[in-house]
């Protein structure tokens, strides 16, 4: 008889513990779950790129910067872009020193040496420049978009009564650009990241024809008059970037 009243309580209790067992199971979300959370082109913030990108970017940055002795994120930051040599330096400021960090290929550059004249132009700006806003939405995965024209621009613009100097440059990802620098999604990830992490107002952009370490800045004589002094202003900028 005892039998029979145990073994149908036994029955009834197994699945019980099993139902528990299983309400108590939460699984990690794995990178693909990861993905399809992540909104799609047109409605994505910073915050959403940020959330999909810092588990595997950002430790890879960290590892840039511990590599040179740098504390990660930085306070100021510089992406020094030389046209000639097709790619931008990473420089980091600590304690009143700049230090470089790394190097990025540029994918891809409209135009030739040179300033920016005109709308249309397919030209990268040449100068000194901040990061005004990131872009999570970019029609080339993501990018950071220049203050171009900067009051340097605007100033000589005017006085030659150019009214389109040009407008909407930007550092993005992928590799087709029309005046802007294009440096392929891997690059543009940490770029984005980085910028956000130091905030965009600790960002100094200069934009140079060539490595002015290498040799000095010489103006063409079909150039403007003006791009003399833009030149010599850049020279003085890149002055920090001593390797």
């Amino acid at each position: 008889m005892l039998k029979k009243v145990i073994c149908p309580l036994m029955l009834v209790l197994l699945p019980i513990e099993y139902v528990q067992a299983e309400s108590l199971y939460i699984p990690s979300p794995s990178p693909s779950s990861t993905y399809a959370l992540y909104p799609p082109a047109g409605s994505r913030t910073v915050t959403d790129v940020m959330n999909r990108y810092t588990p595997f970017v950002e430790p890879r940055l960290r590892r840039y910067f511990e590599n040179v002795g740098l504390t990660y994120p930085p306070q100021n930051i510089a992406l020094f872009a030389m046209k000639q040599e097709r790619n931008v330096e990473l420089w980091a400021k600590e304690n009143g020193k700049w230090s470089y960090v790394k190097r990025y290929d540029i994918k891809k550059m409209s135009g030739h040496t040179g300033p920016k004249m005109r709308e249309g132009d397919k030209q990268v700006p040449e100068g000194v420049y901040q990061v005004s806003l990131l872009n999570p939405n970019s029609r080339y995965h993501l990018s950071m978009k220049l203050n171009y024209p900067n009051a340097f621009d605007r100033k000589y613009a005017q006085l030659e009564g150019r009214h389109s100097p040009g407008s909407n440059i930007f550092i993005h990802g992928k590799q087709a650009s029309v005046g802007c620098l294009a440096m392929g999604d891997y690059a543009i990830e940490e770029l984005f990241l980085l910028a956000e992490r130091t905030g965009i107002d600790n960002i100094e952009v200069l934009i140079s024809p060539h490595d002015p370490r290498k040799g000095k800045l010489l103006a063409a004589n079909s150039q403007p008059y003006w791009t003399k002094i833009l030149y010599r202003d850049i020279e003085q900028h890149a002055r920090k970037f001593n390797r």
